[in-house]
């Protein structure tokens, strides 16, 4: 192995550089060149052969000098972007299809024509869908077609990956929205008032927790909180004229239990607080809320345009007036941008750099393709085979929600007043 490729995709996370850095200098060290793929498979997917792939605007070699105090550096030295060549892809048939698998072609075409031997891929779990395209894409070609390894990296602010226990990124954002919260809290107090803080995670709660426990706020709520009361369900008519029920949340529920809370922190005298909810509530509003609602490559609504938390607060204020008679100001606040590439804290650079220097052990130590590096216990490293992880028949990766019944969703219920007394 003579080269690698180093690409990064999907929104940014902290210590992006740490796991880039970590990667490229064990195979540097090695004697191995590195490339990085700049922003993701943008510059790769429209690749036909017709003029190369240029040096500094799509690609650049890493370098030793590069690396210098690149470990903590925030941001992402080879940039990203959301550009998927495995969107038409959606079961193994589809690869054997040449119109559906041809942006997958063209990025493998792309890359042998830089010489790359392998592929290292860092992103979140649509990153490691497209990942696995990428391998199985390869197995298809006749046998004297050289195929590429394919190892990926997982990234995401959200720590919704199976596989892996914290993803790198996760407690620097988690910080940083805390400390958000925090300052939220003097606020809110000072002008007897409260925030509603709409966190970043669109299919789990991770963030959302993690930052309402830090930053001491009086409650959070995630999609794995629309249960029992809080949930209810829609019928919906499909593009095709079928109808389809869905699970939505009951907000009038939801509104209740936010309004018993305010009123138990009133009995001590505390007229304030911060609540956090999880983006990914606005999947579970009533439809008449999503009409028009844009989606992206990878078929996710803009949650971002919907502004759940200004929607709830302002619910939130009309349920607290007709259960009390009287008027809180309540401010609806979005965050979760400013904390994607803030300085990492020490323990995503250490998470990180293992997590990158895991994907030459991978490689070079291993032998391994179509594997997962994760990190656990004394920063052990281990890998995970893309099967286990994506499933074989509609290519489609697993959430890893917070379970309701693990100590980490008790420890925020047990810091919150009860709503039922």
């Amino acid at each position: 192995m003579k080269r690698v490729a180093i690409l990064f995709a999907g929104g940014p996370a902290p210590a992006a550089n740490a796991v880039i850095s970590g990667a490229a200098f064990t195979f540097l060290n090695a004697g191995i060149e590195v490339i990085g793929i700049k922003h993701g498979y943008s510059k790769l997917i429209d690749f036909d052969g017709s003029k190369p792939l240029t040096e500094g605007s799509d690609y650049f070699k890493i370098t030793m000098d590069r690396l210098e105090f690149s470990r903590t550096e925030p941001g992402i030295m080879i940039g990203t972007a959301r550009a998927n060549p495995g969107k038409q892809v959606s079961s193994p048939d589809h690869l054997r299809d040449p119109e559906k698998s041809a942006p997958l072609g063209r990025v493998y075409n792309a890359l042998r024509s830089l010489g790359v031997d392998a592929l290292i891929s860092i992103g979140g779990d649509d990153t490691l869908k497209t990942a696995n395209k990428m391998k199985l894409y390869q197995d298809t070609l006749p046998a004297d077609k050289q195929r590429m390894p394919v190892v990926h990296l997982p990234k995401t602010i959200d720590n919704d990956y199976s596989g892996i226990d914290f993803t790198f990124g996760y407690f620097s954002a988690a910080e940083t929205i805390a400390g958000e919260i925090r300052n939220l809290n003097r606020d809110a107090s000072a002008g007897q008032a409260y925030f509603l803080v709409e966190a970043m995670g669109r299919s789990a709660g991770w963030l959302a927790y993690g930052a309402a426990i830090a930053g001491d706020a009086c409650m959070v709520l995630s999609v794995e909180d629309i249960t029992g009361e809080l949930e209810c369900s829609e019928t919906v008519t499909q593009p095709d004229g079928s109808q389809k029920v869905r699970k939505v949340m009951n907000l009038d529920a939801v509104m209740k239990k936010m309004t018993s809370m305010m009123i138990a922190r009133e009995k001590l005298g505390r007229n304030y607080g911060v609540i956090v909810i999880a983006e990914g509530l606005a999947e579970y509003l009533p439809n008449s809320y999503l009409a028009g609602i844009a989606r992206d490559d990878h078929g996710h609504i803009a949650i971002s345009n919907i502004d759940i938390g200004k929607a709830m607060a302002k619910m939130l204020g009309e349920a607290y007036n007709k259960a009390t008679g009287k008027n809180r100001k309540i401010n609806g606040v979005q965050m979760g941008y400013e904390s994607r590439c803030c300085v990492p804290t020490a323990f995503d650079v250490m998470l990180g750099s293992q997590i990158g220097a895991g994907a030459y052990r991978a490689l070079i130590e291993e032998k391994l393709n179509g594997v997962m590096v994760s990190v656990g216990g004394q920063f052990n490293v281990s890998f995970v085979p893309f099967e286990q992880l994506v499933d074989p028949k509609n290519l489609v990766t697993k959430v890893r929600f917070i379970e309701r019944t693990s100590d980490f969703y008790r420890l925020a219920r047990l810091l919150e007043l009860p709503t039922n007394k």
